[in-house]
């Protein structure tokens, strides 16, 4: 994020992070997660909790910083050239903090989020099932309300930190009326580690390595009353929060993409070919150009919706959206137009692009589809449009001719202006019949402007 972007302690921050990502991470232990030989990466949660990395927007009375969320986009733009599954634990604290910070009791807060910044508890949230992952609100993991606690089963899968998690945040249906709304449905669950929650499935995954993705299996687990986030059935509310964060650090981890155009930029200073460096070819030129102006493009936008979250900005649902989208998007071209630069290399293990491009594929995919993001833009400024009070000037009102006999928008109006003109048009002043045949105004013919015409400002046709 450039400095211009950031206030004097969000530029600390930025910095601050950019020497701990370049320092404090090997190279070696980056290929270990990558070889599945780390199955969570616990030993960076230690190191974040060390440099008081964790929570950087969550109040101090909790263990946080008390920063903006731009500070926190800053952060995330710094670890994102680690890699998506570190930069998944990074911001891990940003989605799960969200929920307790929001919708938890001071005695969950000091129970949970309190340890967890503080690096001592990992935590995951379980949201998608293997029924489906979009249709969130049809959740078949149940949790039966039975006095002072719930007995919860079911399955969640692709949790990252299904292994490594100390507690879970678990989506789950308890409000089991038939005419009850999708959006009274479901609660939210803190769920500890213990009898009955099985880790049983680690997945194979393409890229995104080393963090704990798996399937979890919950067989009658008694929940206390008092690990309930929220209202009762009120977990849409919950979910609908939790989304600002996990699409806006999904968006901001993209920005990490800097990290292989400049590594292909560099590659280009050196690499020859036809007798010069291929820097010097157009080709090399256009996709390093493209490249740079998408990200910016997507640093602008996630810069916008960070700021519209810290402002609390009436159409922060639609904006983190589209940073979601684009962000993620033009980190994908990002990364495979630096493989496009390097050439074949870049296809292999020399250097380390093609497990970029392996994590950056993910990113289209998790914390909701570009299909998704899509369908949630187009009906948030829909809403904004039609249904919100608009101060704006209408462009419709400045048309050469205005004519609204002629704005047909069914059939129904077609007809009926069809029915109104013979009317209209024998008619002479005052409403009068004229006993004249009118004939159809012609729109958009030619005007003859006769000298004399435009000496006195008078046009004839």
């Amino acid at each position: 994020m450039y400095d211009f972007l950031l206030k004097p302690e969000e530029r600390a921050l930025r910095d601050e992070v950019r020497k701990f990502a370049r320092e404090e991470i090997s190279g070696d232990f980056l290929r270990s997660m990558d070889r599945d030989e780390i199955v969570y990466p616990r030993e960076f949660v230690e190191k974040l909790a060390k440099h008081d990395l964790r929570g950087i927007r969550f109040p101090r009375k909790w263990g946080g910083r008390g920063m903006s969320w731009v500070a926190e986009v800053a952060a995330t733009e710094e670890i994102g050239c680690l890699g998506i599954a570190l930069g998944c634990a990074f911001v891990m604290p940003s989605i799960v903090g969200e929920a307790l910070n929001k919708f938890g009791s001071d005695q969950q807060r000091e129970k949970y989020l309190r340890p967890y910044l503080q690096g001592k508890l990992v935590a995951a949230e379980a949201l998608t099932e293997p029924r489906g992952g979009s249709d969130f609100f049809g959740a078949t993991t149940r949790a039966v309300l039975q006095g002072d606690h719930f007995v919860l089963n079911g399955q969640k899968r692709f949790v990252v930190g299904a292994e490594g998690a100390d507690f879970f945040l678990v989506y789950c249906r308890t409000n089991f009326d038939p005419a009850a709304h999708k959006y009274n449905l479901i609660s939210l669950l803190i769920v500890d580690k213990g009898p009955g929650v099985e880790t049983e499935y680690l997945y194979g995954l393409m890229g995104c390595r080393g963090g704990g993705t798996g399937r979890l299996v919950f067989r009658d687990v008694k929940v206390p009353r008092e690990n309930l986030l929220g209202q009762l059935h009120g977990g849409a509310l919950c979910f609908n929060q939790m989304m600002i964060p996990e699409r806006l650090t999904s968006a901001a981890g993209c920005l990490g993409s800097w990290a292989a155009l400049d590594l292909a930029v560099r590659y280009s200073n050196k690499r020859t070919a036809f007798g010069r460096l291929i820097r010097k070819f157009q080709a090399i030129n256009f996709m390093v150009a493209d490249s740079i102006t998408e990200l910016d493009a997507a640093r602008a936008l996630t810069y916008m919706a960070a700021r519209a979250v810290d402002e609390n900005a009436p159409n922060v649902r639609r904006i983190v959206s589209e940073a979601k989208r684009f962000a993620t998007e033009a980190a994908w071209n990002v990364v495979n137009n630096a493989m496009q630069i390097m050439g074949g290399i870049g296809y292999t293990d020399v250097y380390p692009i093609e497990r970029a491009l392996r994590d950056n594929r993910l990113a289209l995919i998790w914390t909701g589809t570009s299909e998704i993001m899509k369908l949630l833009i187009q009906h948030e400024y829909y809403d904004e449009v039609l249904n919100q009070p608009y101060d704006r000037r209408q462009m419709e009102k400045d048309a050469m001719h205005p004519d609204d006999s002629e704005r047909c928008f069914t059939d129904t109006d077609m007809w009926k202006v069809h029915e109104m003109r013979p009317a209209l048009q024998g008619r002479g002043k005052n409403g009068a019949p004229s006993g004249k045949k009118t004939k159809p105004v012609r729109r958009g013919t030619a005007v003859r402007v006769s000298r004399k015409a435009q000496a006195v400002g008078k046009t004839r046709p």
